[in-house]
C-alpha cells in the first residue's frame, strides 16, 4: 500500500510538471486584462512633426481591455518606448469589457465615445524601423510589452502591426 501511495504521488508530480511546461511562455508575459492590440508606428506620408501640418495624429497605439466582466480605469497607466519616451494617462479614460483605446501623437480632444486619446504632443514616439512598448500599471509594474521590425513583425511594410487579433 505505501509503495502505490508513494508511486501514485510520483505520477501526480510528473504530470502536473508536465503540465506547467506544457503551458505557452506567452502566457506569463500578461498580467493584466489591458494590452496592447496594434501599434500604427509610421505614420502613412511624410513623416512631419509640425502641429498643424504634420501627420504625428496618423501614429497611434491601440490598448484594448481583455477582460470579459471588469472596466479599467486608464488613468495612471503608462506607455514608454525603448529609449524612455512615454505618456502617462492623466484624465479618467474608462475601457468597458472589450473596449479598446487609440493613443494618437499631435493634438486634439479626447473622447470616450471616439475611443481617442491624445499624447498632446506633436513629436513621433515609435521608430519606423524597431521599438519596443510597454505598458505600466499605475502601481508601476508592467502590464504588456511587444517588440516589433518594420522587416520582420511588418510583413505588409505598412507600418502598423497587431499584436493580439
Amino acid at each position: 500500500m505505501r509503495i502505490r501511495s508513494v508511486l501514485a504521488g510520483t505520477a501526480a508530480t510528473t504530470a502536473t510538471l508536465i503540465a506547467v511546461a506544457a503551458v505557452p511562455a506567452h502566457a506569463t508575459e500578461y498580467t493584466s486584462d489591458l494590452k496592447l492590440k496594434g501599434v500604427q508606428y509610421d505614420a502613412p506620408g511624410r513623416d512631419s512633426n509640425s502641429c498643424t501640418t504634420g501627420n504625428t495624429k496618423n501614429e497611434y497605439l491601440t490598448i484594448k481591455n481583455y477582460s470579459r466582466r471588469t472596466t479599467v480605469n486608464l488613468k495612471g497607466y503608462t506607455v514608454k518606448d525603448a529609449a524612455g519616451n512615454g505618456f502617462t494617462f492623466r484624465s479618467n479614460h474608462y475601457l468597458e469589457p472589450g473596449d479598446h483605446v487609440n493613443l494618437r501623437g499631435g493634438k486634439g480632444t479626447d473622447s470616450d465615445a471616439q475611443n481617442v486619446v491624445y499624447r498632446q504632443n506633436c513629436n513621433f514616439i515609435w521608430n519606423n524601423d524597431k521599438d519596443t512598448i510597454y505598458l505600466y500599471k499605475p502601481s508601476g509594474s508592467r502590464a504588456d510589452v511587444h517588440s516589433y521590425t518594420k522587416s520582420g513583425s511588418d510583413r505588409d511594410g505598412n507600418g502598423y502591426i497587431t499584436f493580439h487579433g
